[in-house]
């Protein structure tokens, strides 16, 4: 009885595997690695393992920097006297685009069938773009005043020292979620970043968000 050999593994076939991400997207890569395809390769992967552990602490920011927004809207209606719910209120001076942002939201929210969407799917609804507009300085008179206490431990109660930190990672986060590459950018600042807007909002969340962060593992076995 003859045994069947084992079935040798080949080596990945570069070639093929870059014409399947394109040549267009591994450009910057085999620039940054001298045209040896090989070593391009494996940034673009470390890149990938990058994105992964960023968009972890990304997310725990974004449900926490909502919900904390959210209850101080809540408050400001409960202050305010008002019953209705602020996202459906048209006293709260919300722009013409966090409307069309609302409405959209209500809608997935009620995709399954509900009259009334549940407010918690509505929230959850609204994107991270929509909450860090909220931080604009549009809304710096009317809206700041009251949301400035959804960060009870920053230094001031200036917008700009909320504002400009979730700005970066807005942008940053929206980089990884279109599978752009952030290998080149300043991932020390933007993993600080992450600490320090939820730092403002409770240093418990902060530590809870960093003891569970991949990042400095994942940039320490950089290629």
């Amino acid at each position: 009885m003859h045994s069947t050999p084992p079935t040798s593994i080949e080596p990945p076939d570069d070639k093929a595997v870059i014409e399947l991400i394109s040549p267009d997207r591994l450009n910057p890569y085999l620039t940054a690695c001298a045209g040896d395809s090989t070593a391009a390769l494996a940034l673009y992967r470390w890149n990938s393992d990058l994105a992964a552990a960023f968009f972890e602490p990304l997310g725990h920011l974004e449900i926490m920097l909502r919900n904390a927004l959210d209850a101080r809207l809540v408050a400001r209606q409960q202050r305010r006297g008002r019953t209705t719910e602020w996202y459906i209120d048209r006293q709260v001076p919300l722009s013409g685009k966090a409307r069309g942002d609302i409405a959209q939201a209500q809608e997935r929210a009620g995709r399954g069938g509900a009259a009334t969407p549940p407010r918690g799917k509505v929230i959850a609804e609204l994107s991270f773009g929509f909450w860090r507009f909220l931080l604009a300085r549009q809304y710096k008179t009317n809206l700041w005043p009251d949301l400035a206490g959804a960060f009870p431990y920053a230094p001031n109660r200036a917008l700009t020292t909320v504002e400009d930190p979730v700005k970066r990672l807005h942008k940053f986060r929206n980089r990884i979620a279109h599978h752009e590459g952030i290998w080149h950018l300043a991932l020390e600042a933007r993993r600080d970043d992450i600490q320090t807007v939820l730092g403002f909002i409770a240093p418990a969340a902060a530590t809870w968000v960093a003891d569970a962060s991949r990042i400095d593992d994942v940039l320490a076995r950089r290629p």
